[in-house]
């Protein structure tokens, strides 16, 4: 059985401020990710699509996920964003992330592979168009194989609208057993639902992808174990001993056993391919779809407004999710659709430090920032 870690609840994709200069600024997001890690969020995701991966350098790469693990909470779920073309590079990614004790990597399509404006007309396609279509999807497929076989650490998928994984390559991969699970932020299903599945073969290759088991390590909660908490408790000091003889001035004294520190107790679970919504309109659909948890890019802004339609559905209260998905529908929609620039002026009204994007990404216009801001009252975390 393979390993991995739980993927459930709210896990807050990161913005990456930069200072007037352009540079990361590095002190202030490690401002937000200790922030954020007092939120009810269980992860984080540090260069998710949103916090505009692939605008930054190796170099800035590498600052800003070691500034984020060093800042974010030992029991907050860590995934590196590896946003790169080659193998190459996302397995050098893969390994920096693992040494500083990240949960998984999140790897996307790439620029060259991107199938999604294919995938609608693949089969209306000429033979020869077809053909070459379908060469593309079986070099997408190696990529995510490879990266997945040499990998450190544990894969989730990323699936964007504009670079979105098709639904046969997503039942491929569900199966590997290095891959987690998926971040989908396209505005459909989380996962392909039975309707859309005519074909009897393909129906059973989807079942048999989402019971490949893992098993991962949970609290005695069934709270997700992350590596850093792990590594906390192995390298806490060894409480001192105290000879008898300075304490007494004699060599006989009563043995007493020194104070230990308490261990990690923990437990398994096993769980299928995991699946996080990370379309903010459609949350409460995507988990009453089947999807374990959610990743919206407007839980940056608003990580409590977000936590609750997940807590509200956990509990089983229909009523309030619905209401809590409505209370930031509109907002988030227009943050979303202004970019990087509208996503992180939205941070700014909350405190948290947005700043704006680098190019080609442009900030909002006065108009759209006076919207949002009339959206976000009463969004205050």
């Amino acid at each position: 059985m393979a390993s991995g870690v739980l993927l459930e609840g709210l896990h807050i994709p990161l913005t990456t401020p930069f200072a007037a200069d352009g540079s990361v600024a590095l002190p202030k997001l490690a401002a937000n990710v200790a922030r954020y890690s007092k939120t009810p969020a269980a992860g984080l995701i540090i260069l998710g699509a949103s916090g505009e991966p692939t605008l930054l350098s190796d170099g800035e790469t590498r600052d800003v996920l070691s500034t984020a693990a060093h800042a974010a909470a030992p029991e907050k779920i860590l995934l590196a964003g590896i946003a790169r073309d080659s193998v190459r590079s996302v397995l050098a990614l893969a390994d920096f992330a693992a040494e500083h004790r990240y949960d998984a990597i999140l790897v996307g399509v790439p620029s060259m592979l991107s199938l999604e404006p294919m995938v609608r007309r693949i089969n209306d396609a000429p033979q020869e168009s077809r053909k070459r279509l379908m060469e593309r999807l079986e070099k997408q497929m190696n990529f995510f194989r490879t990266v997945a076989d040499r990998s450190p650490l544990p894969v989730v998928l990323l699936s964007a609208p504009e670079r979105e994984i098709s639904a046969s390559g997503m039942v491929d991969l569900a199966s590997h057993c290095n891959i987690l699970g998926l971040v989908s932020g396209s505005k459909m299903r989380a996962w392909p639902s039975e309707e859309k599945i005519r074909h009897a073969g393909f129906r059973a290759r989807l079942v048999r992808a989402r019971s490949t088991l893992r098993e991962v390590s949970v609290t005695s909660a069934f709270a997700a174990v992350t590596t850093r908490m792990k590594l906390a408790v192995e390298s806490a000091p060894a409480p001192a001993l105290v000879s008898a003889a300075s304490l007494t001035g004699s060599a006989t004294a009563i043995a007493e056993p020194p104070a230990q520190t308490p261990a990690l107790r923990t437990r398994t679970k096993s769980v299928g391919f995991q699946i996080l919504s990370g379309n903010s309109s459609s949350l409460l659909a995507a988990l009453n779809a089947g999807a374990n948890g959610i990743a919206p890019a407007f839980a940056a802004a608003a990580p409590q407004a977000c936590y609750e339609i997940y807590a509200a559905w956990k509990d089983g209260d229909a009523a309030l999710a619905e209401e809590k998905q409505a209370h930031i529908r509109e907002a988030a929609a227009l943050a979303d659709s202004l970019g990087p620039g509208g996503l992180k002026y939205a941070c700014d009204l909350n405190g948290y430090a947005g700043g704006f994007p680098r190019l080609p990404h442009l900030p909002p216009a006065g108009s759209q920032r006076a919207a949002l801001e009339a959206l976000m009252q009463g969004m205050r975390n």
